[in-house]
């Protein structure tokens, strides 16, 4: 895995946290619910969470197996972003169930990545 891949990938995410963060405390703020928001923000903090963990990899990429990148990537992917179609399909009234399920499957794609990463240290 390269470097500059690493910090892109990061550095992608961070920047759509903002956007994400951003839209849900203006535009969202008037559709949601309170539970809705925060959960909508939940997805938001953990994505922006990972993303400086990439960030800050991509600058010790000593440390970075493709597992590892794989991991917390497809862990975002799979965690905030089912919150994000969660929330926002609710809100429009027609939830999307199916992505119920797809949540805590990227949490545990990213607990996996911390894991990896713990043992690549040692």
């Amino acid at each position: 895995m390269t470097q500059s891949i690493i910090l892109a990938t990061g550095a992608i995410f961070g920047m759509l946290s903002v956007i994400f963060g951003a839209f849900g405390a203006h535009a969202l703020k008037k559709i949601l619910s309170a539970d809705q928001l925060q959960s909508f923000e939940v997805g938001v903090k953990y994505q922006m969470y990972h993303a400086i963990l990439l960030v800050a990899l991509g600058l010790n990429p000593e440390y970075v197996t493709m597992p590892i990148y794989w991991c917390f990537t497809i862990g975002i992917v799979l965690f905030s972003f089912s919150i994000y179609g969660l929330i926002l399909s609710d809100a429009r009234g027609k939830k999307l169930k199916f992505l119920g399920p797809i949540t805590p499957l990227g949490g545990l794609l990213s607990v996996t990545g911390w894991l990896l990463l713990c043992i690549a240290a040692f």
